[in-house]
C-alpha cells in the first residue's frame, strides 16, 4: 500500500468557490498536477464553466491560473492516505486537511465536492461546516464514473461552480 501525499490549495484572495476532490490519483501524484490523468473530465469542464474552451490543452500553471481568475479554488479534502492504484475506494488511514483555517483564511462562499468521497470526507471531518456553507456534492468527474455523459456533468457542475 502506498502513501499519498496531496497538494497544496490553489487559492486567492479573490476565490469564492472551493472544489474539492478527495486525493490526487497515482498519475496526478506522479505528475504533481491536479486532475493529470487524460481521461479526467475535470479541465474540458472547467474549460467550458469558465469559458476557456482550450483549458484542457494549456499548460497546467495556466489551467490554475484560469481558475482562479474565474474566482475558483482547488484542494483536496484529505492530506495524507494509504491507498494501492487510483480508487477512492482503497483510501485507507485518512487524514484531512485543514479546510477550516482554509475557510477562515479566504472569503469562501461555495464548496463544491468532486464526487462522494470528496464529500463523505468532509462531512465525517467538518460536518458543521456544511450547515455554514453552500456545499453541492457533484458528481465525479473520473472517468470511473463513466455513467455521466459531458453534457450532464455541465449541467450539474455549472450550477455551483460558475459565478454570476
Amino acid at each position: 500500500m502506498s502513501i499519498c501525499k496531496s497538494f497544496l490549495p490553489n487559492i486567492d484572495k479573490n476565490s469564492e468557490v472551493l472544489i474539492l476532490g478527495s486525493m490526487p490519483g497515482i498519475k496526478s501524484l506522479k505528475e504533481q498536477q491536479y486532475y493529470a490523468h487524460p481521461q479526467n473530465r475535470f479541465w474540458k469542464l472547467m474549460g467550458k464553466c469558465c469559458n476557456c474552451k482550450d483549458l484542457a490543452q494549456k499548460i497546467y500553471p495556466e489551467k490554475l491560473k484560469i481558475l482562479l481568475k474565474n474566482k475558483i479554488a482547488l484542494w483536496d479534502v484529505i492530506a495524507t492516505c494509504n491507498r494501492d492504484g487510483s480508487l477512492d475506494s482503497n483510501i485507507e488511514n485518512e487524514i484531512p486537511n485543514d479546510i477550516p483555517k482554509l475557510l477562515k483564511k479566504y472569503n469562501i462562499k461555495r464548496i463544491c465536492f468532486n464526487g462522494n468521497k470528496s464529500y463523505l470526507s468532509f462531512k465525517k471531518y467538518f460536518p458543521q461546516i456544511l450547515e455554514q456553507y453552500n456545499c453541492y456534492k457533484l458528481p465525479s468527474t473520473s472517468p470511473a464514473n463513466a455513467k455521466y455523459k459531458p453534457e450532464d456533468l455541465y449541467n450539474e457542475w455549472s450550477k455551483a461552480v460558475v459565478i454570476e
